[in-house]
């Protein structure tokens, strides 16, 4: 093993879970830990350009029972990152359309020899489920409107080395919290490393039973700008809606847009950020979304490297997946 290796292998000693399923459910220590192996993992690999042979031997399964671009590009390039051999499912065209169970899809795939599930699905809590009924270690990509982790993960990570701190800054979720998993993700991590949480967006999309667990709930975007500062525009989930929750798509980007007038209203130093896919002109406007102060291509570069993170520590978890390292 190379020195830098055993730099990176240092920070598994303290991880101990088998699966990664959510972020409420972890720590602050325990997320700082997925953090800073992310880190040196993106150092490591000429910014999560090049390979290291950590995962060389392991074979990795994206399992995606939902459409998916970025996260399941992102997880695939990571594995390869690593040095792991990957597998792509798609249920268009399984054996689930024959009237396969979700569950013996994933039994059959892990039993071609596959060490890491990667999982998406429409319901919330079936990664918990396949991790209930397989062996191998499990990473939810996604499960319906519940929690996206690594793409919380993600999110922290692109504010934290951007300012250098979670502790004390306030963040803005805007758009639709919702059906939105990736903002219950980005809630439960921001919070536990000391972040103030405002969710903003319609009464229809943001609810003030959030405020039961702590974060600020404001339907005003305007009157909030001056002290954010990060502010996380979030897509408007229609195809998890069953009725619009407002009535004009025009009518909501003139409310909650961020364009050049609202941008004169924030802080200078404010970062913009959005987990994609973005809709120019619903969410941000164009100049805004390729400004100085929009980091979201830093997010989907970053995306690469705490999804790096999380399949070193889950397969180190599960020692018996990893060939030792000479």
């Amino acid at each position: 093993m190379s020195s830098s290796e055993t730099e990176i292998t240092s920070f598994h000693q303290q991880w101990t879970r088998p699966h990664l399923l959510g972020l409420e459910e972890l720590s602050a220590e325990e997320l700082t830990l997925i953090l800073n192996q992310a880190a040196e993992l993106k150092r490591q690999t000429n910014q999560c350009k090049t390979k290291i042979s950590l995962l060389q031997g392991v074979t990795i399964a994206n399992l995606f029972f939902e459409n998916s671009t970025r996260t399941r590009t992102s997880f695939s390039l990571a594995a390869r990152r690593l040095g792991a051999d990957t597998i792509d499912f798609s249920s268009s065209g399984s054996s689930l359309s024959k009237g396969e169970t979700f569950i013996d899809t994933a039994k059959n795939i892990e039993a071609m020899g596959v060490d890491l599930i990667v999982v998406r699905h429409r319901s919330p809590g079936a990664p918990h489920l396949l991790a209930q009924n397989v062996r191998c270690g499990i990473l939810n990509a996604g499960d319906g409107p519940h929690e996206h982790p690594t793409q919380g993960l993600l999110d922290i990570f692109s504010i934290r080395e951007r300012l250098g701190r979670i502790e004390g800054l306030t963040v803005a979720l805007v758009g639709d919290i919702a059906f939105s998993r990736t903002a219950r993700s980005n809630i439960w991590g921001l919070q536990k490393l000391g972040a103030h949480v405002i969710l903003c967006g319609p009464s229809t999309l943001v609810s003030r039973d959030w405020e039961k667990v702590g974060v600020e709930v404001c339907h005003d975007l305007d009157s909030i700008l001056h002290r954010v500062d990060v502010l996380n525009l979030l897509r408007i989930q229609f195809e998890r809606q069953a009725t619009r929750p407002f009535p004009s798509v025009h009518e909501y980007a003139w409310l909650y847009a961020m364009n050049r007038r609202r941008m004169a209203l924030a802080k200078p130093d404010i970062l913009i950020m959005a987990p994609g896919p973005i809709n120019r002109g619903v969410e941000l406007t164009p100049d805004v979304a390729d400004g100085s102060h929009s980091i979201i291509l830093d997010q989907v570069t970053n995306g690469v490297a705490v999804r790096m993170a999380a399949l070193w520590l889950i397969a180190q978890r599960n020692q018996e997946l990893v060939p030792s390292q000479t």
